[in-house]
């Protein structure tokens, strides 16, 4: 990929009670991290590792705001999938790189925030480099460097009851996506969008974003009841890839967590039971 950008970190899902979400995602037979709070925000988070890319739930750290007003505009409205961030291994390049292609990028800035883990608080460390809107549109988004990956990827971190392996794929509600196509190839090279019909798939790495009409969504995902196509753009769906599609229907069926499946194809859990999020497992690498 262009701009020293390799594929997708990570989603962000907000929400308004953290040990709620963290409750929920492991009725989805997700292994979750521990708990992390920001130390620029009051923010706090879980997450949800995978060998490359996570979910990450964000919300605020106590009953007040969060004091991030990105976060607190979000939630003001609605639970689910605020943004994403792409993956850079050298903040610093993708910044020059970024910035010689015309799009403006902010300087990389430094993020840490505390992991509560039982042997004591440790302090990852991040250099974020934000995007106009205008480069990545129909999407919150900003570019992520991890400067101490070992202290938030452990190898315990990395099992899954549900067979979890991978976040492949980010559903966006959008008008007209092929609007969007000259952008994406600015952002990330002229082979990682593909137009058919009206739907959008730009390739980010291993992830893939699709951007689709209502119209067209209400066709992928049939449980989700309402497209939004008044709220649109709006980031509805993620699909994660996994061992096997029977295992993750045990899980599901053992917690009395509901869910549609296709065969040994698909499972879609519907957005009320993955805060605010329709969550597509599907078998994969």
């Amino acid at each position: 990929m262009s701009r020293a950008i390799t594929g997708v970190d990570h989603t962000l899902v907000a929400v308004r009670d953290l040990e709620a979400a963290c409750a929920a995602y492991a009725r989805l037979g997700f292994t979750v991290t521990p708990r992390g709070s920001h130390t620029s925000w009051d923010t706090a988070n879980y997450c949800i590792m995978f060998g490359t890319g996570y979910i990450e739930l964000i919300g605020p750290s106590g009953p007040g705001p969060a004091g991030y007003q990105p976060l607190d505009d979000f939630l003001a409205r609605r639970e689910g999938l605020m943004g994403l961030a792409f993956a850079s291994p050298d903040a610093h390049a993708t910044y020059a790189a970024l910035a010689e292609a015309g799009l403006e990028p902010s300087p990389p800035e430094d993020l840490a925030r505390n992991l509560e883990l039982p042997g004591g608080t440790v302090e990852p460390r991040f250099k974020l480099v934000r995007l106009p809107a205008s480069a990545t549109p129909a999407l919150s988004a900003f570019i992520c460097h991890h400067l101490d990956p070992d202290m938030v990827r452990r190898p315990e971190w990395l099992n899954h009851a549900n067979g979890a392996r991978a976040l492949t794929g980010i559903t966006t509600v959008v008008p007209a996506p092929p609007a969007l196509a000259a952008a994406y190839i600015r952002l990330l090279g002229a082979g990682a969008a593909t137009l058919t019909d009206d739907i959008l798939t730009v390739r980010a790495g291993p992830t893939t974003l699709i951007f689709a009409t209502p119209e067209d969504v209400g066709r992928l995902y049939p449980d989700l009841e309402d497209a939004p196509a008044g709220d649109a753009p709006l980031t509805v769906a993620m699909t994660i890839a996994v061992e096997d599609i029977g295992r993750v229907a045990g899980i599901l069926d053992d917690n009395s967590v509901p869910y549609s499946r296709e065969g040994h194809r698909a499972i879609t859990v519907a957005p009320e039971d993955a805060c605010g999020a329709l969550l597509e497992f599907v078998r994969g690498k």
